[in-house]
């Protein structure tokens, strides 16, 4: 299949193109490079990727311009923003797409509370232009990134895509939310299968640096405290990205449908009459914020020093997945234990930055 991929200088885009490259897909990859982190690691990504050849490079990275992978033949990469409607039309226009899968976005709960706009831009905006080029260019499937944050106020867990999501407590999940409404509207009025991946604290190699793994790491191994919100009494479903992966690349292949059963006068949320599907990406297995901070201290041969805080506003005490669907539809559920994935970030982190303990 020839896939846009958007985000691809970031973790799991950058993770997905790979995948995708590896198996035989013809890729584009798309990203507007912004500076929310340390640029070194997004470099990093696209030097990984053979789209150049080391991080000084990725400065030089002229706008709306088609690079070939020097790695992948059936690869290629374009610095673009997705607010920028004309040009991403073009291209839509010149490749020719079979499917998109839409990972783009301004990320973090944290910096929502700040930088509101960004959000608005990058995730409502550039996401309607996604929107708008998938219904323009009669784009086979959408699958695109949502995330456990729309969950908001619930208490029942484990979170199931069938539970209402209408009390978000950030911007950024607010904004996901929205995503997935906008979908369901384009895949009703223009019938456009869209399926919305709801991903689950994800990490691994390449990992974002805003993420607490990576803030963690960093820390412990500079000798200084860690921050560890709610006083350390914070669950996640931790997810290693390569069963993220596998799970996004399954829902690329598996084109959302009409769900035949749903019923207006008892409505589903997470089917619908339209080709339209959400679905949890999760370990389905949370974990406390200290077993996790223990698997770090049990790789680096180090005891952790901790800053006990109270918790953000827009955070969550507890995550946990019900990825019951995914596991029926797809006969896919994410198996890597957390201290093999944390063994894995741990050798990455020490080789990329060329640490040794």
């Amino acid at each position: 299949m020839k896939i846009l991929v958007t985000g691809t200088a970031g973790f799991i885009g950058f993770h997905t193109a790979i995948k995708l490259l590896e198996r035989g897909d013809e890729v584009v990859g798309l990203d507007n490079i912004n500076d929310y982190y340390d640029l070194r690691v997004k470099y990093g990504r696209l030097k990984e990727s053979g789209i150049i050849y080391d991080l000084k490079d990725g400065k030089d990275i002229e706008y709306n311009k088609l690079i070939s992978s020097k790695k992948y033949s059936n690869y290629q990469f374009i610095k673009l923003n997705l607010e920028d409607k004309e040009n991403l039309f073009k291209l839509f226009e010149e490749k020719k797409f079979d499917r998109v899968i839409n990972l783009a976005a301004q990320a973090g709960v944290r910096y929502s509370l700040t930088n509101p706009d960004s959000y608005i831009q990058s995730n409502i905006v550039g996401f309607l232009n996604i929107l708008e080029a998938c219904r323009n260019f009669e784009i086979e499937h959408l699958t695109y990134a949502s995330s456990s944050s729309v969950y908001g106020l619930n208490e029942a867990q484990p979170f199931s895509t069938k539970d209402c999501t209408n009390h978000p407590i950030s911007l950024y999940a607010a904004s996901k939310k929205s995503n997935e409404l906008m979908a369901h509207t384009y895949s009703h009025l223009f019938g456009i299968p869209t399926t919305g991946l709801r991903f689950f604290t994800v990490y691994g190699p390449w990992g974002r640096p805003d993420m607490a793994l990576f803030l963690f790491t960093k820390a412990i191994i500079e000798n200084r405290a860690i921050d560890v919100f709610n006083y350390g009494n914070m669950q996640r479903d931790f997810t290693y990205i390569d069963d993220i992966v596998e799970g996004v690349i399954r829902v690329n292949d598996n084109i959302a449908k009409p769900d035949l059963r749903w019923n207006g006068k008892n409505p589903s949320n997470n089917t619908s009459k339209a080709p339209y599907k959400i679905y949890n990406i999760g370990n389905n297995n949370p974990v406390k914020l200290t077993d996790f901070i223990e698997a770090l201290e049990k790789k680096l041969g180090r005891k952790a020093k901790k800053n006990l805080l109270p918790i953000q506003p827009g955070d969550v005490p507890s995550t946990y997945a019900d990825v019951n669907d995914l596991i029926e539809d797809l006969g896919y559920k994410p198996q890597t234990s957390i201290q093999e994935g944390i063994d894995r970030f741990v050798d990455w982190y020490l080789d990329f930055f060329r640490i040794k303990l």
